[in-house]
């Protein structure tokens, strides 16, 4: 699949000339004329482009302000983000720096420039997700954790949750299970000490496709995993409705969050596509990785 590649620019004709030179050179464009229709764009987005390039003088947004929030979300302040402006002073170029951006290429550009550029921040993020990839294959590979964090007989202490964002009164749980179970606190306040907990760490917007989280919560005496994700709901503020998902168990060791993520995954993109679901099978699919060994 070719890297995809986010410009924003409002000047149509350099915004087309840009698509077509990183066309041209493998790269999959898309492109927004401002600031404002480029946020639009990436949260429509079911994968973040992995480079963006914006001019800096736009209208309504611009690259400045665009920059900023692309900065302060979790979803995107990883993506490398490159300005391709006019203002070509000394002062100019180190003030975008200073902002943190990872190239600043003044106009009229060189489109060799421009390529090693955008080629020089893909192979980058590829040699981290590699080192990512190794790192866990390395982990999993050692007889660290071999036995089960719970016995068969402690799968009933497993709880599954889900928790949607209201935009009134604030985290719902919209399903949960077992229905019957024993926690200290009512679960509707677990789930929703939880969200709490999961938005200070995130911030209160625009929080999609956050990466999982592995806890001990103290105050139970209980450890749960949880993954925060979104779907687009125009009846919601700013467009997409927060949900939680999350188990909660006696003991769940970092080997197993592994296996718990990929079942939240699917979850998590049943929620979104709206389509039907069976919380009592992801729940004995949790409780199975959860006692049975890992190694």
């Amino acid at each position: 699949m070719k890297p995809l590649i986010l410009v924003v620019e409002d000047n149509t004709d350099i915004l087309f000339s840009i698509k077509l030179i990183l066309e041209a050179n493998g790269f999959q464009v898309i492109t927004a004329e401002n600031g404002e229709k480029a946020l639009k764009l990436l949260n429509e987005l079911e994968t973040p482009p992995e480079v963006i390039i914006s001019d800096i003088m736009m209208p309504k947004m611009n690259g400045y302000d665009f920059f900023n929030a692309i900065f302060e979300n979790i979803r995107w302040n990883r993506i490398p983000f490159i300005f391709l402006s006019a203002r070509s002073s000394p002062e100019e170029i180190r003030f975008g720096k200073m902002l943190g951006v990872d190239d600043y290429i003044t106009k009229p550009f060189n489109e060799d420039d421009l390529i090693a550029a955008v080629a020089g921040k893909v192979a980058r993020n590829k040699k981290i997700k590699s080192i990512n990839q190794k790192f866990e294959e390395l982990l999993l590979s050692l007889n660290i954790e071999s036995k089960a964090s719970i016995s068969e007989e402690e799968k009933n202490l497993v709880h599954l949750l889900i928790v949607i964002w209201d935009d009134r009164i604030g985290p719902q749980l919209k399903d949960y299970y077992p229905k019957e179970g024993y926690l200290p606190i009512p679960i509707r306040d677990v789930g929703s000490q939880l969200f709490q907990a999961t938005v200070s760490i995130y911030g209160n917007e625009d929080i999609t496709e956050a990466e999982g989280l592995l806890l001990n919560i103290e105050n139970i005496k209980k450890y749960g995993y949880i993954l925060f994700d979104a779907y687009q709901d125009k009846t919601s503020r700013g467009g997409e409705r927060q949900f939680m998902i999350a188990v909660i168990a006696p003991k769940i060791n970092y080997f197993e969050s592994f296996e718990i993520k990929k079942i939240f995954r699917n979850l998590s993109l049943k929620l979104k596509k709206n389509e039907e679901w069976d919380i009592k099978a992801y729940w004995e699919d949790l409780s199975n990785v959860l006692s049975t060994p890992t190694l």
